[in-house]
């Protein structure tokens, strides 16, 4: 379906820096469009978080996804956060509703959702023994979920006080990076920005190690296939690349913002016609 921008139409977009290169835009507009949906999705890169925020309600929007960033600086700027994003301390997701004629600015997380559901299609995660790399805002999330489905994690980090908070925080165990090649388990996940280009040949774990895990799952998706999940694969490990997360947190913000169940498939195919990529990841032979 034609997607028809008019007078009523219902803006929703993506706030950052930079986000010029998200790949949200595509998944939400083919979703909107293939609903029927008068609303459009468009990037917003901020500078100044606390204008901005003042300009969703200005312009009247009415949803929008946070990414880096904001996805933590954002809190303090909202009049409502929901318990789950309460517990995680970070945002991905907002909505802008009337509240008594005035803007209401609702926070909510999906990054969570995105990961378990991604990685549901690859193994339990009830009893299921998952390494996590990464400290961040979407480690959290991630971290949250995990636990919420009765994995037992562990976290790794570089940067001792950090982990060791958000494990607490978490109520699982911490250990440094540097010894991560003492530990196996059923997952690895790296949230970190390791393999993220430029610096695209990078991984955050010696290949050594990757046939302890049965999956492996990178959050970076640009590129598509790390080093990290090229390694895994021809460790023998089933991968999970960064593209399933970003997809299933955005099919959870498009049922949030619609109360409509997304088109899962469609919002995929757009996700990896955007990449320039087929589903899946091409294994080294098959790319020559």
């Amino acid at each position: 379906m034609t997607m028809i921008i008019n007078g009523r139409t219902a803006l929703y977009g993506i706030i950052g820096n930079p986000v010029s290169h998200s790949l949200s835009p595509a998944m939400h507009n083919a979703a909107f469009a293939d609903l029927g949906e008068n609303r459009v999705y468009l990037p917003f890169p901020v500078l100044d978080l606390e204008a901005g925020v003042q300009g969703l309600k200005a312009l009247g929007v009415q949803g929008v996804s946070v990414t880096i960033p904001y996805k933590e600086a954002v809190i303090p700027l909202l009049d409502e956060i929901d318990s789950v994003a309460r517990q995680i301390g970070a945002v991905n997701t907002l909505e802008i509703k009337d509240v008594s004629g005035k803007k209401h600015l609702c926070g909510s997380n999906t990054d969570w959702v995105g990961a378990n559901r991604a990685l549901a299609e690859k193994v339990s995660l009830r009893g299921a023994s998952v390494v996590l790399l990464g400290a961040g805002g979407s480690a959290r999330a991630i971290g949250f979920g995990l636990q919420q489905q009765g994995a037992q994690v562990v976290l790794c980090s570089r940067t001792e006080s950090r982990g060791r908070a958000m494990a607490a925080d978490l109520g699982c165990l911490w250990c440094p990076l540097a010894d991560v090649d003492t530990l196996q388990g059923d997952v690895l996940i790296n949230a970190t920005s390791v393999g993220m280009q430029p610096e695209s040949g990078v991984s955050p774990v010696a290949p050594t190690i990757l046939s302890r895990f049965q999956v492996v799952m990178d959050i970076v998706y640009a590129p598509l296939a790390t080093r990290l999940l090229r390694e895994a694969e021809a460790a023998g490990c089933q991968v999970i690349n960064g593209l399933e997360m970003l997809l299933y947190q955005g099919v959870a913000q498009f049922e949030l913002w619609t109360g409509k169940s997304a088109p899962v498939e469609l919002m995929r195919q757009k996700l990896y016609q955007a990449t320039g990529n087929v589903l899946g990841i091409k294994s080294e032979q098959e790319k020559r």
